[in-house]
């Protein structure tokens, strides 16, 4: 018999949609409230939510074998100082969709003027400047997972060109050049978009550095739904000011929310959103959870396992 800790701001849907799907000798016990969850949380032997809330528990959780988090980002629960004798798995092959409607938004909004277009329309100005096209153009994607395979996909669908960056996988046959290692001046040459959708680990810190950026052309658009302790935010700031890039568009950030005084309130060609790119769903996420707890019962290897030492 095992016994799951649901614990998530969406822990009464997770619950119901884990019930629902009748799992043999399981025990579901769910809250919101981390400090409620740690009055019980050493009889349980299996966790399932938001990694954050996850780690305010983890200390007590003396019996866990097995924590399945929500998000794709597991950073809270990989801080060194925590314990690690236990299978952690994150959410995967679930936000490619969303993380493709959200890049491509706005992608396809730079293309088509969008936000020039409404401001003809208010002064009253006709505006028939030419718009562009994605077809063709060059989009390089900072990690090829399975977000930013299911990115290179949506980008052939309009006809374009794409370049991967990736600690050694060549999988994606959507991608056409890899680079690896060092190779970050060729990978970034020519762009018209870049997206980064890599994890947070320590070789990523700050990989989006001054020195990237200098690489880049001018005309190059940066989308980051991704992680973001992979910018060095002053130097996107600096690239911005001085005309370095024609624009950038950020849903994630070193500290959230977004401090009021930060810099990039105030950066010019900069679009904020919020970490609101591709939320977890909880008819999404649950089904993961239901899937590698069915391979827990049969002994097999359960799904989107997380390596500490890599962080991801």
């Amino acid at each position: 018999m095992h016994t799951v800790l649901i614990l998530s701001r969406h822990a009464r849907d997770y619950h119901r949609l884990v019930d629902a799907a009748h799992l043999p000798d399981l025990g579901i016990t769910s809250t919101a409230d981390p400090a409620d969850a740690a009055s019980h949380a050493a009889d349980v032997d299996l966790a399932f939510g938001e990694p954050s809330l996850l780690r305010q528990v983890l200390p007590v959780m003396t019996a866990l074998r097995w924590a399945q988090a929500t998000w794709a980002g597991v950073e809270p629960l990989l801080d060194p100082s925590l314990r690690r004798d236990y299978i952690l798995t994150n959410a995967r092959g679930v936000f490619g969709g969303l993380m493709s409607e959200y890049v491509f938004a706005y992608l396809l909004a730079h293309e088509r003027r969008l936000l020039e277009r409404y401001s003809s329309q208010r002064d009253g100005r006709w505006d028939a400047t030419h718009p562009g096209t994605l077809r063709g153009k060059l989009i390089g994607l900072l990690g090829v997972g399975t977000i930013g395979a299911a990115l290179a996909r949506t980008a052939k669908h309009f006809g374009m060109r794409v370049k991967g960056y990736t600690r050694e996988s060549e999988g994606c046959p959507d991608v056409d050049a890899y680079y690896h290692g060092n190779q970050l001046a060729p990978f970034a040459a020519n762009l018209d978009y870049l997206v980064s959708v890599m994890p947070a680990t320590s070789s990523t810190h700050h990989i989006i550095d001054a020195d990237f950026l200098r690489a880049l052309p001018p005309r190059a658009v940066f989308i980051n739904p991704g992680r973001g302790g992979v910018v060095d935010e002053q130097a996107l700031a600096a690239a911005l000011q001085e005309g370095g890039l024609a624009g950038a568009v950020l849903d994630v950030f070193q500290q959230e929310p977004l401090p009021r005084d930060h810099v990039f309130w105030r950066t010019p060609n900069l679009l904020i959103t919020s970490h609101t790119a591709a939320l977890s769903v909880p008819e999404d996420i649950a089904p993961v959870f239901i899937d590698n707890y069915r391979r827990l019962l049969r002994g097999e290897p359960l799904q989107h396992r997380v390596d500490f030492e890599r962080g991801y």
